[in-house]
């Protein structure tokens, strides 16, 4: 196959050229991946805005959602019925190329899909060496005799996207004459172009990935009010449910327990709340043993108790008393506790502040630990020890 006897300036140009349009070719596929990770992440924030709106009870937190979502569906029906703009078709060039091998596929109908693995072989002017691809057509039963394995074949590419190549099946006389006396040399299998990016797998875990950090997205924003809203609803119904007062002159006993999906005592703030609650029932601050469990909290009193022989509720460091817990659970030996449980009773003696003893049973059995009135640890007993030493 002969060059056309074009110069080095017109093979530049064209070399230029087909950057150019490789080039604008790049750009568009990286505009379309920031395109499908941008709308997977509001489809992820609008549902969970419309979840956290319905859950806050927040209409304009739901209607935001919701309208985020019939935007996005506008947007896309309106961009689905917009016509491809008619004046920038994709640039194609005509080349020869040789049948390397081919298979068809299967026979259902008059047109057989058909794999083929060609040699491309560009014309000197475009500037491109010959190189390997793999195509499917779709070939008539009638025409496929014509192609046979190094047999020469009219093709088209595009020279901005070389893996698209389509056989043209109906070439012009001309191209047809020079199909029939070419020679084409097979190329290496390392010229071999494949479409580049992601597969479709790819495609779908970086949309998830996206849709999830959408929705993580809101929920974070409106963390605050969701852990409130529940503790909220836990606070409101904390009625006393195991409550026998026999607040005559002498001594009381109160409880409180809490409900709600994450009405745990452990939260930050919960057990202070819950101690002022229990407080303003019995009317002092000033009592003789305090119990706090995973959902309950007690205390009991004795108003001919004098101060010194009292534990104040308001002054005990409760934000530490999580970090307790977690130290039992964790150091002492119970690989999986089933319940927790802190003692608060005034210390022994004149000036002694009071003792925090938090204890912790599971499978393994029992294991606690001691702490003063700032919970500054002071003893540890872990499984076994805390039995023996009672």
């Amino acid at each position: 196959m002969g060059t056309t006897g074009q110069g080095q300036a017109g093979q530049d140009a064209a070399e230029v050229n087909e950057r150019a349009v490789h080039g604008r070719s790049v750009l568009s596929r990286v505009l379309e991946a920031l395109r499908l990770t941008v709308v997977s992440g509001v489809i992820g924030a609008a549902i969970a805005a419309i979840v956290v709106g319905a859950i806050l009870e927040e209409l304009p937190v739901a209607l935001t959602g919701a309208g985020g979502l019939v935007l996005l569906v506008l947007i896309a029906f309106v961009v689905g019925r917009r016509e491809p703009d008619p004046g920038k078709p994709p640039v194609t060039r005509t080349a020869l190329a040789r049948i390397e091998d081919l298979r068809a596929t299967s026979g259902e109908s008059a047109d057989v899909p058909v794999d083929f693995r060609l040699t491309v072989a560009p014309e000197p002017e475009d500037g491109r060496p010959a190189y390997r691809v793999n195509i499917d057509e779709r070939i008539n039963l009638v025409d496929l005799p014509v192609y046979r394995p190094r047999s020469i074949a009219v093709v088209e590419y595009r020279p901005d996207e070389p893996w698209e190549v389509r056989i043209v099946t109906r070439p012009t006389p001309e191209w047809s004459r020079r199909a029939e006396e070419a020679e084409i040399d097979s190329a290496p299998e390392s010229t071999l172009v494949e479409k580049p990016g992601p597969s479709e797998g790819s495609w779908c875990v970086l949309m998830l990935i996206m849709f999830l950090a959408g929705a993580a997205l809101v929920v974070l924003l409106f963390r605050g009010e969701l852990f409130t809203a529940d503790g909220d609803a836990g606070a409101s119904s904390k009625q006393p449910s195991v409550t026998s007062s026999t607040s005559s002159s002498r001594t009381f006993t109160t409880s409180t327990t809490v409900s709600g999906s994450s009405s745990s005592l452990l939260v930050l703030g919960r057990m202070r709340e819950t101690a002022a609650e229990l407080e303003a029932k019995v009317g002092t601050a000033d009592v003789t043993a305090i119990l706090i469990e995973e959902r309950r909290m007690e205390i009991r009193g004795d108003s001919a108790r004098p101060p010194g022989e009292t534990v104040h509720l308001q002054l005990l460091p409760y934000e530490l008393f999580p970090a307790l817990v977690h130290e039992a659970r964790t150091t002492l030996g119970v690989r999986a506790p089933k319940s927790w449980r802190i003692d608060v009773t005034p210390g022994a003696g004149t000036g002694v502040g009071p003792r925090v003893r938090v204890t912790v049973t599971g499978k393994e059995g029992t294991a606690r630990l001691d702490a003063d009135g700032t919970a500054r640890i002071l003893d540890r007993r872990p499984v076994g020890e805390a039995a023996e030493k009672g």
